[in-house]
């Protein structure tokens, strides 16, 4: 159902989640991880020699590694082709059908249903119809592959994020050949309950501190929970245009126009973007100037 729905944000004002450890639960938020995942002395030494390894990279499943925008419309089409339907082909409601929970696309997009059994029946055979489409997935997004090639030849991990269940997501990158670039993935199982928790729980997988990680996104509520996780966060153009998307440290339009130096640049102005607090520095004013008759 969490596919289904605009789920929270969170992260805001050090928000974190529970983990349990064999001694009790630990709560893990923002703060705790960038203090724990401190880099240790032979680690420092080797980002030293190697900045490139410190980087984590953070993949959103839909539409950043994925083109399922594709699979909710087709789902869409079907469902309405089975029920005797018709979809409208006005922009706005294509875009709601997209980005809105499939509650709200019945109720008050299409205005097909109002009895809640009914609602539930549909909903039901839409994840049905999503997910078989998601069986056909046989190629990530353009240039992804590429790029994940580039990066995993400067050791940096990389680490994959969704509501999808484990079974189906390691399935779907098995078909498209990316499970090898993966060292972490994020999924239903993992329980956790908003966009920075999934993002956090990333980074603890691939234990880089989350002021060291890069989103890569394609919604500007993945973007801000990115930032109130202090982490960088890279925008693809698509889904979103560009102009919702202006949050975001970098946006491209697709995955051909990044290299690693790009990483680099990113991180190249750390402590003066609006997540660092800063000093603020007092000039001291000039002396006033002593009028003498020789000034006159």
């Amino acid at each position: 159902n969490k596919l289904f729905m605009q789920e929270a944000i969170g992260a805001e004002y050090g928000e974190g989640f529970e983990t349990f450890r064999q001694d009790g639960p630990l709560k893990v938020d923002v703060d705790f991880l960038n203090d724990r995942l401190q880099e240790g002395f032979l680690q420092r030494i080797r980002y030293a020699m190697k900045p490139d390894e410190a980087y984590g990279l953070i993949f959103s499943w839909d539409n950043v590694v994925a083109d399922t925008r594709t699979s909710k419309v087709n789902a869409w089409k079907q469902l309405a082709s089975e029920e005797g339907k018709e979809i409208p082909e006005a922009d706005d409601v294509q875009r709601m059908m997209l980005l809105a929970g499939a509650d709200h696309v019945l109720h008050k997009v299409l205005f097909w249903e109002k009895a809640q059994s009914e609602v539930e029946r549909l909903k039901l055979r839409f994840s049905q119809i999503y997910y078989n489409n998601l069986l056909t997935l046989m190629k990530p997004v353009d240039g992804l592959e590429e790029w994940l090639d580039a990066v995993s030849t400067a050791r940096i991990p990389c680490a994959v994020v969704s509501s999808l269940n484990r079974r189906n997501m390691v399935d779907a990158l098995e078909r498209m050949g990316l499970l090898k670039y993966f060292q972490a993935v994020v999924s239903e199982e993992d329980g956790m309950e908003s966009i920075a928790h999934r993002f956090l729980s990333a980074a603890m997988k691939l234990d880089r501190k989350p002021s060291k990680c890069v989103v890569f996104e394609d919604d500007p509520r993945g973007i801000t929970a990115a930032h109130n996780c202090t982490m960088m966060a890279v925008a693809l153009i698509g889904t979103h245009p560009a102009y919702d998307l202006v949050q975001a440290d970098l946006a491209i339009g697709n995955f051909n126009e990044l290299s690693v130096i790009n990483l680099r640049r990113l991180f190249a102005n750390k402590g003066s973007t609006f997540m660092d607090r800063q000093k603020q520095i007092i000039k001291d004013a000039p002396p006033k100037r002593k009028l003498t008759v020789d000034t006159i």
